[in-house]
């Protein structure tokens, strides 16, 4: 009789009963996930949500952005709104902080049918202060916001390979993972609100900072006679090696699948850098820290912008330099 019960229940009972547990997660996990924001991020994050198995519920502002998520099965609404009507986990990627603010407090922003116990992350690079802003006014009715920014890039974007670096509500950081371990490799915890878009705005200011002292290397080497391929590779093996040297080299010719082998077109760009080094500035104000080189970097992309560069990728910093030496 003991071997045929456990605790009071029947033989059998708990294997049962971890396979019901087991079935019923598998079909919690796939329930509708909405996603707002289908640009050239958010595009390839909500196709691999769909390889996943997860039913999305999209829209976009640009109404042509949404007509291949149809196709692929995804419900398309009309508002951000609709889509917290449909969903309670929300992935929300947006250029830039008024364009978050809106689509969570506008007229048809998600705050106005947002569930109660609903799940929203932001995975754009925005203020920090408008994150933590805006996990307030989640929390009043009754969600949960987590900022969830990525590092990567559009190539690993598509390829699911994307670094998240979260804030939030530690105790709600799993149930964001689960999601966004189908389009990262990297996710990280960062700490409350905000850490998620601190962290991502020091690496931008790096990244930034990187990819013109490799600009600027890679000119001055090819100006001196070395063939551009050869001096990568010497950089690659040294010490000034870099992901902006061996992963997204800003000249043209020296690799292939990279904006720099296309005209500068796709990838992160320019104005999007341009911005995100002011976001920078206003926090190195704020704490009052020294950031020399970020400032400089901020101007040569601000530079760039009103120079034509806006929409070409940042990595154009090098075809901007070659064009400022024959001035």
């Amino acid at each position: 009789m003991a071997a045929a019960v456990v605790r009071g229940r029947p033989a059998g009972w708990w294997r049962w009963h971890r396979r019901v547990m087991v079935c019923s997660r598998t079909m919690a996990s796939k329930t509708p996930v909405g996603f707002v924001g289908l640009g050239n991020m958010g595009n390839p994050m909500a196709k691999n949500l769909v390889k996943h198995g997860y039913p999305v519920i999209a829209y976009d502002v640009f109404p042509e952005a949404c007509k291949e998520f149809q196709d692929l099965g995804a419900q398309v609404t009309e508002s951000p709104a609709d889509v917290a009507e449909r969903a309670d986990r929300i992935i929300t990627m947006l250029p830039s902080s008024p364009n978050v603010r809106e689509v969570y407090t506008g007229a048809n922003g998600i705050l106005k049918k947002v569930k109660k116990g609903s799940l929203l992350i932001d995975s754009s690079t925005i203020d920090p202060a408008v994150s933590k802003e805006l996990a307030k006014a989640v929390e009043k009715m009754g969600a949960v916001f987590m900022d969830a920014p990525v590092s990567g890039g559009v190539g690993a974007a598509r390829a699911g390979n994307l670094t998240f670096m979260v804030g939030g509500v530690e105790q709600e950081f799993n149930a964001a993972k689960e999601l966004l371990t189908c389009m990262g490799s990297n996710v990280i915890y960062c700490g409350e609100v905000g850490t998620g878009q601190a962290a991502k705005i020091c690496n931008n200011m790096l990244l930034a900072i990187s990819m013109i002292g490799t600009a600027e290397t890679m000119n001055l080497g090819i100006r001196l006679g070395l063939d551009p391929k050869l001096l990568a590779k010497i950089l690659n093996m040294s010490s000034g090696r870099c992901w902006s040297s061996d992963t997204y080299n800003p000249v043209p010719g020296v690799m292939e699948g990279v904006p720099s082998a296309n005209n500068y077109q796709g990838g992160f760009g320019t104005t999007l850098m341009a911005k995100d080094l002011g976001l920078a500035q206003v926090s190195a104000t704020n704490t009052m820290t020294p950031v020399p080189l970020g400032s400089q970097a901020h101007q040569i992309y601000r530079m760039m912008c009103a120079k034509g560069y806006a929409l070409k990728d940042f990595s154009a910093v090098f075809q901007f330099l070659r064009e400022e030496e024959t001035l």
